[in-house]
């Protein structure tokens, strides 16, 4: 009777032991870790000599994700965007562009060349 009160305390110390140091994962104990995703951020540029005019700013609270984002077009117009994203309406924005295209008139910059 004494073996087999000795059998059970050594089973159930190896069994202890084995889930106290992760058992059959190789020793490693996991540890679910979770972050509540929070940021925010924002830049610009202002390039008068390449026209490059732009701006954004972001932040983020858990599941949702909120900002805008304005660009000088090439036309010279200006894009901004509002937009917003969450798991329960996914991405949604808001486009709108101020000012009024301009397109320069190409055969201006060119001059006629003959050939003789």
């Amino acid at each position: 009777m004494n073996i087999v009160v000795v059998l059970s305390v050594v089973l159930c110390l190896s069994v202890t032991a084995a889930n106290h140091h992760g058992g059959e994962h190789g020793g490693h104990h996991y540890v679910d870790y979770y972050a509540h995703p929070h940021y925010e951020f924002e830049y610009s540029v202002h390039d008068p000599h390449t026209g490059d005019f732009k701006a954004q700013r972001e932040f983020r609270k858990g599941d949702v994700v909120k900002g805008f984002y304005t660009l000088k077009e090439a036309d010279g117009t200006t894009r901004e965007v509002h937009y917003t994203a969450d798991k329960h309406n996914g991405f949604n924005a808001i486009v709108k562009r101020f000012g009024h295209a301009v397109h320069p008139d190409h055969h201006s910059q060119y001059t006629e060349t003959s050939y003789h």
